[in-house]
C-alpha cells in the first residue's frame, strides 16, 4: 500500500456575494442543521458551535453517529472540524474552512485533509460532497440578490 492510498488532500473555494459574517452564519448552518444530501434529504447533523463541540448526526431514538469535534472556531473566519466524519472505519479526518473578506463579498476555501484506511467510494465522492456544501452556501446569497433586484 502506498502512501497516497492512505491520504486525501482536497481543497476548494467559492466567492460570495455577502458580508463574512452572514457566510460565516450559513457555513454553520450548512454544516449543522441545514446540511442536506444533494437530493435534498437533511443529513440530521447538529453542530455545537465552541471549540469542543460536537458535529453528529442524530437519527432519533437513541441512534447517532460521531462525525467529529469543533476543533477551532473563530467567528467570522475560521471554523476547523476533525474526527472520523462518515468514515466508520480507521481513519482521521480535518477539515478547515476559512473565510477572507474580498472587494464585493467573502471567499470561502474549505480543505479536507485524511489519513487512513480510506474507503475507495468514499475518496471518489468526497469531492461532489463539499461542492454540494458549498454550493449551498453560494445558493443561500443567490436567493438573497435574486429577490434585492425584483
Amino acid at each position: 500500500m502506498k502512501l497516497e492510498d492512505l491520504t486525501l488532500d482536497i481543497e476548494q473555494q467559492i466567492e460570495v456575494k455577502a458580508a463574512i459574517g452572514d457566510v460565516f452564519k450559513s457555513v454553520l448552518h450548512r454544516f449543522g442543521e441545514g446540511n442536506t444530501r444533494p437530493d435534498g434529504e437533511s443529513l440530521q447533523l447538529v453542530l455545537e458551535q465552541w471549540a469542543g463541540g460536537r458535529w453528529f448526526r442524530d437519527r432519533g431514538n437513541g441512534v447517532g453517529h460521531l462525525w467529529g469535534h469543533v476543533q477551532v472556531i473563530k467567528p467570522p473566519t475560521l471554523l476547523e472540524l476533525s474526527g472520523p466524519m462518515f468514515m466508520s472505519y480507521p481513519a482521521v479526518n480535518h477539515v478547515e474552512i476559512k473565510l477572507d473578506p474580498i472587494a464585493g463579498g467573502t471567499k470561502v476555501v474549505l480543505r479536507h485533509r485524511a489519513i487512513g484506511l480510506l474507503d475507495e467510494g468514499h475518496r471518489k465522492n468526497i469531492s461532489t460532497g463539499w461542492q454540494h456544501i458549498l454550493g449551498s452556501i453560494s445558493k443561500d446569497f443567490a436567493e438573497v440578490a435574486t429577490a434585492h433586484r425584483t
